[in-house]
């Protein structure tokens, strides 16, 4: 009688009917439409102008920093009252 594999060398059924495909599968003229914005952003990042990289595309870092430290520092002060409230003892 001998010894039976104990994995199935049958390979399961499907259970999605579709395949994934592979980058390779796809047609070469199926290309991206848009263009490349990596070298842009490479030249203003890298740019010597003395700004953190952070705050290099202007206006809108600007404010997105500027929200981000005024939520941080109002959530701070936040939790400092909170715990302050929360370590006295009621008087009943």
């Amino acid at each position: 009688q001998g010894l039976k594999p104990i994995v199935s060398t049958e390979s399961p059924p499907l259970i999605f009917g579709t395949t994934t495909k592979l980058s390779s599968d796809l047609p070469a003229d199926d290309s991206f439409l848009g263009k490349n914005k990596v070298p842009d952003l490479q030249k203003l990042f890298q740019k010597a102008d003395g700004l953190p990289v952070h705050l290099k595309r202007g206006v809108p870092d600007k404010l997105l920093y500027r929200t981000t430290m005024a939520l941080t520092i109002g959530g701070t002060i936040y939790c400092l009252v909170a715990l302050y409230m929360a370590s006295q003892p009621r008087n009943q």
